[in-house]
């Protein structure tokens, strides 16, 4: 009788890039993310939200960024170097840059790793989060990149 190997690779598994905003965790879904860079100078733009940044040059292209603590209502961050503007395209919606403090590592999370959150108006504590992943001795709060780029909120 033969012996053969198969290597299962599970449907309901998303890689998730892993960044730190102070001593929290949160999980980016890799397919929103077109590209990672170092903090850079930021134009500030007059009359918008306060966690907008501005907007960076990038390769020609303008890119607004947002500051992710500000819209979650923590202090502002001190830049480092290990603070990183990571680019996100989520689907029918322009580039936008998140600074966040650190990217940490990609990880694959499975269906039943992730507890998903519920979202009610009366609770908004949960509007940006999808779910929280297990990650062997660690939570992750992962993101929900569309509530966090919202139209009107958009330069």
């Amino acid at each position: 009788m033969e012996n053969t190997i198969t290597q299962v690779t599970s449907l309901d598994a998303k890689q998730y890039i892993v960044v730190k905003l102070g001593n929290e965790q949160f999980g980016i879904d890799i397919q929103y993310v077109e590209n990672i860079v170092r903090i850079q100078r930021i134009t500030r733009v007059p009359k918008v939200q306060n966690f907008f940044k501005g907007v960076i040059n990038l390769r020609g292209d303008i890119v607004p960024v947002m500051s992710l603590r500000l819209k979650f209502g923590l202090e502002g961050e001190d830049y480092t170097n290990s603070t990183r503007v990571i680019i996100l395209k989520p689907e029918g919606k322009e580039v936008l840059g998140i600074v966040v403090d650190e990217v940490k590592e990609v990880v694959t999370l499975e269906e039943n790793q992730i507890d998903k959150v519920t979202y009610t108006p009366s609770n908004d504590n949960y509007k940006y989060l999808s779910g929280i992943g297990k990650h062997k001795d660690s939570l992750i709060s992962i993101l929900n990149i569309q509530s966090i780029v919202v139209d009107k909120e958009v330069l």
